[in-house]
């Protein structure tokens, strides 16, 4: 029995099969020469796997004869300004002139880096006067110089490719990553101690009390007990409590005058007894 395979279901499997599959921009690129300088600069600068990686993503594209500035760049301002025209979201022709309010704020893969200052990693798209789509900087004051020239290619909702009339470089990101390097790798290494040949006694051995005997605070501090002065009341006589002055602590009990008289004097042993 033969099957009949609907083209709906074929489309559908089909685009099944690229979403999964995901997509390469430098495979994408290469059908379009116009854009071979472009995608030599995506390579060079390491952004072509950054860009496959990601899910949405629309690539604002500049002809040949647009990127020749780049060649003059460092590979660090270089990097900065293509990954300003990755904008990480999915936008066609269609979708552009749908803006509400006919403008928008879009994100950029420079924003997502860490590096952009302000509005830098932010581009400005709006729709001119007769329906002319201008690109820009986000960055107050910068202008809408890129115009939108045609759709090169559209996977949706994953990729798109568009071709602006020139390059978008948002003011000050040619030096964006000197001012903000890891501080990581900035950070000056301490210069070592100069080495003490013959170090004397600490300071605080010199200061302690018990370290000499000359110090004054020592002295006063610390007196010794077989020194006692007359003068504390402390060190006085005890002959001169009067607790001291009682017969008893002080007279001997030989001395005392009921023993002092011999019991063999006594008138008491001449008296004759009551009863004679």
């Amino acid at each position: 029995i033969a099957m009949k395979t609907s083209p709906f279901l074929f489309i559908f499997f089909f685009s099944l099969f690229r979403t999964l599959a995901g997509f390469n921009i430098t495979h994408i690129l290469e059908q379009y020469p116009d854009f071979d300088s472009f995608n030599n600069f995506l390579t060079q600068a390491k952004l072509a796997s950054q860009i496959n990686s990601r899910q949405t993503i629309t690539v604002l594209a500049v002809d040949n004869g647009g990127v020749s500035s780049l060649s003059g760049m460092s590979s660090d301002a270089m990097k900065n300004v293509l990954s300003a025209h990755v904008v990480l979201d999915y936008y066609d022709e269609a979708k552009l002139h749908k803006l509400s309010n006919k403008s928008a704020i879009l994100t950029t893969l420079f924003q997502s880096s860490g590096l952009g200052r302000g509005q830098q990693g932010f581009l400005n798209v709006t729709i001119l006067s007769g329906g002319k789509v201008a690109f820009g900087s986000a960055v107050a004051g910068a202008p809408l110089g890129a115009n939108l020239v045609k759709s090169v290619f559209s996977q949706p909702y994953n990729v798109s490719v568009l071709q602006v009339s020139s390059l978008i470089i948002p003011p000050g990101i040619d030096s964006a990553t000197n001012a903000t390097s890891p501080p990581s790798n900035r950070v000056p290494v301490p210069a070592p101690p100069p080495p003490v040949a013959n170090p004397g006694p600490h300071p605080s051995a010199a200061a302690s009390p018990e370290a000499t005997s000359d110090s004054p605070q020592a002295a006063a501090e610390v007196p010794s007990p077989a020194t006692g002065t007359n003068d504390s009341p402390a060190s006085s006589p005890a002959a001169d409590s009067p607790s001291v002055e009682t017969p008893s602590a002080s007279v001997p009990a030989g001395d005392s005058p009921s023993a002092s008289v011999p019991a063999a004097d006594t008138p008491a042993s001449d008296t004759p007894s009551s009863g004679s």
